[in-house]
């Protein structure tokens, strides 16, 4: 099996460098600094539990779309304003038969793919945990989670991402992990305006008041909207919610159990924002704010959320980071 990854950040060169750490072809394609940042350093892997090295000269990784044309699967993994060319780009070099899987956030990129893309398969994917770009090469994951994957999907695949050490879970309709996964990724942008890691959103009282104010509007504006969200990690959002207010001791105990962070866990949105590179925030609370208005109704803090991250990816000095007191200051529009 020839695997090709289109958009080789984050999540691309983990997930990629796991399969070629496993002995799968795998082809990266990037931008320049990315090529050049691989061809000097190599790639390092790590997670929780360990490190794991892909040597230098075991990678493929280029600038050239064309290269795709090989693969039997292309995982996408640009950023989600970026589909719409990562589409026109496939249509023009896939072979036929290739299969595509889009491993992004939000709940749009799949429907945009297929579009483009009739005469091929598009599955959609879920991915539950996050990986963080160090520099020189290291990527690190350093909150555990499952890779959920639509059906019909290639067993070779399954097969091939479970030896590179992946969870993988299949699931026959992937637009309810999407949204469970889009409510989760609303406090993303509570971990790039504050630049405190995942842990400590979950662990201080005063972010975990925010994270939840968006969850339960986000949930709101679902119900109002007819649409029914999966379970996150397991649990239904409307029972992480009830976790996310419960009393400091208890929320902190039962949510570290939930999700396994460690120090280095930060958001792909703060990622972008300290890198100075455009946010996925009109994909992730954007989407709710536009559901919203859609249905008739409001999604006042999501709303003011997208704003606070468009004013700091204007002023371009990475994260404002904001304290507790200053976010809820913020969200109340002082």
């Amino acid at each position: 099996m020839r695997v090709g990854v289109l958009g080789a950040g984050s999540i691309g060169c983990y997930v990629g460098g796991r399969l070629v750490a496993a002995g799968t072809d795998v082809t990266f394609v990037g931008r320049q600094r990315v090529v050049d940042e691989l061809a000097e350093h190599g790639m390092t892997l790590s997670d929780r539990r360990g490190t794991v090295a892909v040597a230098v000269t075991d990678l493929q990784v280029t600038t050239d779309d064309d290269v795709l044309a090989a693969a039997d699967v292309v995982a996408v993994c640009v950023k989600s304003a970026q589909t719409p060319q990562a589409a026109e780009i496939l249509a023009r070099v896939l072979a036929p038969g290739a299969v595509v899987l889009s491993l992004q956030n939000g709940v749009r990129n799949v429907p945009v793919l297929r579009s483009a893309l009739p005469g091929h398969t598009v599955l959609g994917a879920v991915v539950d945990f996050n990986v963080v770009a160090r520099g020189d090469g290291a990527f690190h994951c350093g909150l555990d989670g499952a890779l959920t994957i639509e059906e019909p999907v290639d067993r070779a695949l399954v097969d091939a991402l479970r030896r590179a050490g992946l969870t993988v879970r299949t699931t026959g309709a992937i637009a309810p992990a999407q949204w469970a996964k889009l409510l989760v990724n609303l406090n993303n942008a509570i971990s790039a305006l504050s630049d405190a890691p995942t842990r400590d959103l979950m662990a201080r009282p005063g972010y975990r008041q925010v994270v939840a104010a968006l969850l339960a509007e986000g949930i709101a504006v679902l119900r109002v909207a007819g649409i029914r969200p999966g379970r996150v990690r397991g649990v239904a959002p409307g029972l992480m919610l009830r976790v996310l207010r419960l009393p400091d001791p208890l929320a902190r105990r039962l949510l570290a159990a939930r999700l396994p962070a460690d120090a280095q866990a930060r958001s792909s949105m703060w990622e972008d924002l300290t890198r100075g590179r455009p946010t996925e925030v009109d994909h992730l609370n954007g989407e709710i704010v536009a559901l919203a208005r859609r249905s008739g109704v409001d999604a006042p803090v999501n709303r003011r959320i997208v704003e606070l991250v468009h004013d700091a990816e204007r002023a371009g000095r990475g994260s404002p980071a904001l304290s507790p007191a200053e976010l809820r200051a913020a969200l109340r529009g002082r």
